[in-house]
């Protein structure tokens, strides 16, 4: 294996070329369009274009990546995690194209990527489990039948995907057809196929996970364990190592089960299996992720085990050397997203104007992109990852509290306002610990306020362009930031976006004049469902129209009750953020036409 094909990009490229760096490996990277100058493409030895602006046209594209790995003598191909990933038949076609393929087998893939295949593995290696349907649901009146015998609440969940995508939970029977065409059509876009399976939903939860590595001899080696229980809509947000709070039975059982279900499935590589922890200490298998996961780091931070350059010595044929690590310290991961935590995680898709990641002692940073880079509406809303090291847990928060306040964005939302405020939270800092699956959405008083940029008041979060003078008071140096309009300095040309109020958890519009309130997409995105019509009678808060950015789907609802008007989108439509898609006027009163 001398050159390897990065079928991926942003920071997962990034970081998948700098272990082909370090092993003495070429690497070969593969752009969209509006990749053509990005950090991935500049650090790799070679890059190829793809020719397409979309996820289907490029990073999806079997075909392109086969015939570009050709053309570039590559002999191995590294998936990187999320497109194709755990793509059974991608990995078939590398190895059928005569290269070395840096995963799993694609019969693992295929067997555990079918969840129900992977929950039969797991019962007949005795992993623990929650009550499901062995099969994917055909339609909502097998989840129904389902409800009757083991009750409410459940999960709605893809087959064939992950990521939070395709993912429903059901606590009312009203909420189930729908839920079940959203997790089907989420399922679709996001992975292809459509099948779901459904369970009994596990209330307030722990996510917790093992970092696993298997060889070609059979040996499975368990790295670590991670918490990942703090997530927004199914997504994960902040993961540490080793997961915290666990009792020495506990990480036995995720330890034992996770071998046992890999060693039966003939796993090879890295993977990951994910376990459910309730509250009553009931352990229950959620799946294997048959890839690299984005919060490797945290478990590299306490093993010394680069889990990507692992990677590449098994893929070559490498054999595991040692058992399972002792762990030393802990670390914590911060996906730093492109997202709006004071609008319900809207993605925020823009320019990075400002850029500063920290450093210093015990911080790493795996970035994708670089001040005046675009993150694209496309893709998804990960620009990399802040992981910190501590002696212990405390001390990884002290590090966490110091890089975060370091960090500077200015351009886009992003979560770290709503990160700061988690490392100084008692559910998530102090024992016992509180912080479940939905704790964002069930539990979380969110104090971060809407981006600035969209209320249309970059002053009050501090986001103002500013302007750094250097001053001396009685010999004292002081620095002093001022607006950068003080004084006559420059001041940007563009307009300012119209005032924006909030309702729920939809950013709205208010339009003068019209007697009625108009219904505003929040972001760039495509319009995946009209659920109503024009002359429609809604009351406040219904869904009018759902879109899609950055592979989620998001509801906008009507701001009041009242008549649908103006309605012009249709299916597969791109919206821009700040577009009028309709407006809300008052229903004609009684006995008028």
């Amino acid at each position: 294996m001398l050159k390897v094909l990065i079928a991926n990009r942003g920071e997962i490229a990034v970081r998948v070329a700098r272990a082909c760096r370090d092993s003495g490996l070429a690497s070969v990277a593969v752009y969209a369009d509006q990749d053509r100058e990005a950090l991935h493409v500049r650090l790799a030895d070679e890059a190829f274009a793809l020719d397409g602006r979309t996820p289907v046209q490029t990073y999806l594209a079997v075909d392109k990546l086969i015939a570009t790995a050709a053309r570039a003598e590559a002999d191995a191909v590294h998936p990187g995690y999320g497109f194709l990933a755990e793509n059974a038949g991608f990995a078939q076609a590398v190895i059928d194209a005569g290269m070395t393929w840096i995963g799993p087998p694609p019969h693992a893939i295929r067997d555990l990527g079918d969840k129900t295949v992977a929950r039969q593995m797991a019962a007949a290696v005795g992993a623990p489990l929650a009550a499901g349907l062995s099969h994917p649901v055909l339609d909502a009146s097998e989840i129904r039948a389902f409800i009757k015998e083991y009750g409410l609440p459940v999960l709605i969940k893809a087959a064939f995907g992950g990521g939070g995508r395709g993912m429903k939970v059901v606590r009312s029977l009203a909420e189930l057809d729908e839920a079940f065409e959203s997790a089907v059509r989420e399922s679709t876009s996001a992975f292809g196929r459509g099948e779901c399976f459904v369970e009994r939903f596990l209330e307030r939860a722990r996510h917790l996970e093992t970092q696993c590595l298997a060889d070609d001899a059979g040996k499975v080696v368990v790295l670590s364990t991670r918490d990942c229980s703090l997530q927004r809509r199914s997504q994960k947000l902040i993961e540490e190592a080793p997961a915290p709070f666990l009792t020495d039975e506990q990480i036995r059982t995720v330890y034992e089960g996770s071998k046992a279900i890999l060693s039966a499935s003939g796993y090879r590589n890295a993977g990951t299996c994910e376990f459910l922890l309730a509250p009553d200490g009931t352990i229950s298998f959620n799946e294997v992720n048959t890839r690299l996961q984005v919060e490797h780091p945290v478990t590299e931070m306490v093993t010394g085990i680069d889990v990507v350059r692992e990677q590449l010595r098994l893929a070559a044929g490498g054999l595991l050397d040692y058992d399972d690590p002792d762990l030393h310290g802990h670390a914590i991961e911060f996906r730093l997203n492109g997202e709006d935590a004071g609008s319900g995680f809207l993605p925020s898709p823009g320019q990075l104007r400002r850029w500063r990641p920290p450093s210093g002692p015990g911080v790493r940073w795996d970035g994708g992109y670089q001040e005046g880079d675009e993150l694209p509406a496309e893709f998804d809303s990960l620009l990399g990852k802040l992981i910190v090291y501590g002696r212990d847990r405390d001390a990884a928060l002290a590090v966490a509290r110091r890089a975060l306040a370091e960090f500077e964005v200015v351009g886009i939302a992003t979560v770290l306002l709503f990160d700061r405020v988690v490392v100084d939270h008692p559910d998530f800092v102090t024992a016992p610990f509180r912080v479940h699956t939905r704790w964002i959405e069930d539990d979380f008083d969110n104090p971060v306020k809407p981006y600035a940029e969209v209320s249309g008041s970059p002053e009050a979060a501090g986001l103002e362009e500013r302007r750094r003078l250097t001053v001396e008071v009685d010999g004292r140096r002081l620095e002093v930031s001022l607006p950068a309009s003080f004084g006559g300095g420059a001041v940007d040309p563009s307009p300012a976006p119209p005032p924006l109020r909030r309702v729920g958890s939809q950013t709205l519009g208010k339009e003068g004049g019209s007697g009625g309130n108009a219904v505003t997409c929040p972001m760039q995105a495509i319009v995946a469902k009209l659920v109503a019509s024009n002359s429609d009678l809604v009351a406040q808060g219904d869904t009018i129209v759902e879109v899609e950015a950055m592979k989620m789907e998001q509801p906008l609802r009507a701001p009041k009750a009242g008549v649908v008007e103006g309605l012009s989108v249709s299916v597969g439509d791109q919206v821009q953020r700040g577009q009028v898609l309709c407006r809300i006027v008052d229903a004609p009163a009684a006995g008028e036409p």
